[in-house]
């Protein structure tokens, strides 16, 4: 079974989510997708390592020849 994301709420005061969608829309990224790399980078200063779950690629499949 392919790995899948954990839906949760998260409360954040406007202003820090404000910030969050200024660093998204700089780097390119969806909000969702810059507090995952935030927290991914707060965790690595931390020592701890997450591996990344296997997710099933979106789009379409690899050409066949």
């Amino acid at each position: 079974m392919p790995a899948t994301r954990k839906p949760f709420a998260l409360r954040l005061d406007p202003a820090l989510h404000a910030e969050i969608e200024r660093m998204a829309a700089r780097d390119l990224r969806s909000v969702n997708a810059e507090i995952e790399f935030l927290l991914r980078e707060a965790l690595s200063r931390r020592g701890v390592k997450v591996g990344v779950s296997e997710q099933p690629r979106r789009g379409r499949p690899p050409k066949v020849d």
